[in-house]
C-alpha cells in the first residue's frame, strides 16, 4: 500500500505542477487580450480530479484492495501512456495550454504534436480518461475508476462543448499551423 501511497503523491505533484504552468499561461494569454469560458464547470473539475486522488489511496484502504499483477503492470503501463500524452499536449500546445478554457483572439488552431490527428480532437482529454482509469485500477480501486469515468463523462460532454465553443468564436479563420 505504500508503493500506491506514493504512485498517487507523485500523481498529484504533476498535478501541482500542471496547475504552475496553467497559471503562467493565463497570464499570457491575459496579456494578449484572452477570453476564459466555462468558469461554471471548472469548480466541479477541480473538486472531481481531486477526489480521485482522494478516493484512489481511500478505497484501497478501506476495502482492503489487492494487487493483481496482471492487472496493475499493464495499468501502470496505461498511466504512463497518459502522462506522456498528457506533457506532449502540454509543449504543443505551449502558452496556450491551460486547465481552464481560456482562447487568445486570433490565433490559428493548433495542428501539431497529437493535435494533427483529426480522430482525436482532444487529446488531452483523452490522457484523462485513461488516467481516470489505470491510477485506480492499479491496486483494483473499481468503485473509484468506475465512479470517476461516469462522473468525468458528464463533465467532459460540457467541458468540449464549451471549448469547442470558445475555440470556433476566438479562432483565427486561417488554417491550422503546427505548433
Amino acid at each position: 500500500m505504500i508503493w500506491y501511497g506514493l504512485l498517487v503523491t507523485a500523481v498529484a505533484a504533476e498535478r501541482v505542477c500542471e496547475l504552475a504552468v496553467a497559471r503562467r499561461n493565463a497570464r499570457w494569454s491575459t496579456l494578449r487580450g484572452a477570453t476564459v469560458s466555462g468558469q461554471g464547470h471548472y469548480p466541479a473539475m477541480v473538486t472531481l480530479h481531486t477526489a480521485l486522488l482522494l478516493a484512489c489511496p481511500a478505497e484501497v484502504w478501506l476495502a482492503d484492495r489487492p494487487v493483481l499483477p496482471a492487472l496493475a503492470w499493464p495499468m501502470l503501463a496505461v498511466l504512463a501512456a497518459s502522462q506522456a500524452l498528457r506533457w506532449w499536449c502540454v509543449h504543443t500546445l505551449g502558452p496556450r495550454w491551460n486547465t481552464r478554457v481560456i482562447v487568445v483572439p486570433g490565433l490559428p488552431l493548433v495542428a501539431g504534436g497529437p493535435y494533427r490527428w483529426r480522430w482525436l480532437r482532444h487529446p488531452n482529454y483523452a490522457a484523462v480518461v485513461a488516467e481516470g482509469v489505470a491510477l485506480p485500477l492499479v491496486h483494483t480501486a473499481w468503485v473509484t475508476a468506475t465512479a470517476f469515468t461516469v462522473l468525468n463523462a458528464v463533465l467532459l460532454t460540457v467541458r468540449i462543448r464549451c471549448e469547442n465553443r470558445a475555440l470556433a468564436a476566438e479562432a483565427s479563420p486561417v488554417t491550422s499551423v503546427p505548433a
